[in-house]
């Protein structure tokens, strides 16, 4: 028999074994509590991440029955211009099927898009909104008993049909690109790309479309369109300048002969145009190749890289939009030679008009790029507001001092430079004008021009690219000033 005190112990010792025991359930409990919970925080974080990130591009897709199940309830939406014009509606054909209809045929085509073949434009962005109806419950019931179909929400855009219009028929045969903005929201007010075609006609000549690689016609240019910039590339060789100069650059000067020669390397002015001796704004107001050659060899590659990237070259953009992100590849290694190539937009740098509009507006609202969008609202079938988009900054792109310096120079190209066909009329302007050469014959290039008005108070920012046409003072800027003409009514 044992004694009291071996009782004692061997209590003791089971007591101990069973706390061991004990624990190392526990432990195990906690281990699986664990792994449980971080499985259910993976499931909800790809929930969320579907939710924020993947939702709408499953929701658009094709094959998403979803959206079969809300077209044969509801009426796809329309689609509205700024000023109230329909720009695509759901029609029904003589056989009684339902047809989208784009009223303006060509004119809108890139930027509404279509909704056939698949969607592209602003078919495609608010392709849900369109199926969806926010029809009050009464009328929905109500349908459902009449076995017809409730009214999907309509989307109210914020092109203005008299500038796109105005846009489309400057721009005339060329291929190209317009893009008009207002800088202190990012309203998109008009986008016209060439070649174009008719969205009523889709299906007949989709096949045309997709073979025609040459003309590119279904590429939105004003998005996805990359060039190089040529001469506009000389607004942000300025602005770096300036800043590498704490601001003063009085002390600057250049004699153009018509040609700038370093390191072995010559670059020359536009059709050998000699400038004589020309100060830091002449040089600009001019687009001085020579001197903009001189000035690039002296700046610094990595404050210049830095800038491009403020600027938002090689940047993702918030936008909606399907664009094309800008490329600026120069470095501190490239030799002077693509250093005075870069300087004047003739190096391997490539932007969008999208891009560069979103520069320029940026300059016109004192250094800060609004976020571009051309959705204003969704309403429902009877007009009441579903969503509205609240204009957002984009980057602060300069500061309120640098922004007031590129006005300054831009208002001098007007005044006396390449964009003279702007001077004198009943509003001011400023802008840049571009040349840009893409091919190995010196005399095929772009022409340019990106600018805004009024210069003091601007309300509307416009960039144009006309393909192979030449001077950007001779074919790009007279579509501007019909552009400003439209928008402040002083059409002749």
């Amino acid at each position: 028999m044992l004694g009291k005190k071996d009782e004692e112990l061997q209590i003791g010792k089971q007591e101990k074994n069973n706390k061991k025991k004990e624990r190392v359930r526990n432990r195990e409990i906690v281990i699986v509590t664990c792994f449980f919970s971080l499985l259910m925080l993976a499931v909800i974080g790809n929930i969320i991440h579907f939710m924020v990130k993947d939702s709408e591009e499953a929701i658009n897709n094709d094959y998403n029955p979803r959206q079969e199940l809300l077209a044969t309830r509801n009426v796809r939406g329309t689609i509205y211009s700024a000023d109230g014009e329909i720009l695509a509606q759901t029609v029904r054909s003589a056989d009684g099927t339902e047809v989208r209809n784009y009223p303006y045929q060509n004119i809108f085509a890139h930027v509404v898009g279509y909704a056939t073949k698949g969607r592209t434009g602003i078919e495609a962005t608010e392709n849900m909104n369109m199926l969806n109806s926010h029809a009050s419950i009464t009328n929905k019931i109500q349908n459902e008993l009449n076995e017809e179909k409730n009214y999907g929400d309509n989307v109210i855009t914020t092109l203005d049909t008299a500038l796109q219009q105005t846009a489309y028929t400057a721009l005339g045969v060329y291929q190209g690109a317009v893009i008009v903005t207002e800088p202190s929201t990012g309203k998109i007010l008009a986008m016209v790309s060439k070649p174009d075609f008719d969205p009523n006609q889709i299906s007949e000549i989709w096949d045309d479309l997709v073979n025609d690689s040459e003309s590119s016609v279904l590429l939105n240019r004003a998005t996805q369109g990359l060039y190089p910039p040529g001469s506009t590339f000389k607004i942000i060789t300025a602005l770096e300048y300036y800043r590498e100069h704490d601001g003063d650059v009085s002390g600057y000067s250049f004699s153009c002969n018509g040609s700038f020669s370093y390191e072995g390397h010559k670059i020359r002015c536009y059709h050998g145009q000699s400038h004589g001796l020309v100060d830091f704004t002449k040089s600009f107001a001019k687009s001085c190749n020579s001197s903009f050659a001189n000035i690039g060899v002296q700046l610094s590659i990595p404050d210049l890289q830095k800038t491009c990237r403020q600027l938002l070259l090689n940047t993702d953009l918030k936008t909606e939009l399907v664009y094309k992100k800008s490329s600026f590849t120069l470095s501190e290694y490239d030799t002077s030679y693509a250093v005075m190539q870069t300087a004047i937009g003739q190096g391997q740098t490539t932007v969008t008009p999208l891009e560069l509009n979103l520069i320029t507006a940026a300059i016109a609202n004192k250094g800060k790029a609004m976020t571009p969008y051309v959705v204003d609202r969704i309403e429902s079938a009877t007009g009441a507001t579903v969503k509205k988009t609240s204009p957002q900054a984009e980057a602060v792109m300069m500061t309120e001092d640098e922004a007031s310096f590129m006005t300054g120079l831009m208002k001098e190209v007007v005044e006396s430079g390449t964009a003279s066909k702007l001077k004198g009329l009943s509003y001011t302007a400023a802008g840049k004008t571009g040349s840009a050469e893409f091919s190995g014959n010196k005399s095929d290039s772009h022409a340019w021009f990106t600018g805004f008005a009024p210069a003091e108070d601007p309300q509307i920012c416009v960039t144009i690219i006309v393909e192979s046409a030449g001077s950007g003072g001779d074919y790009a800027v007279p579509i501007a000033r019909r552009i400003f003409d439209t928008y402040f009514g002083t059409n002749d």
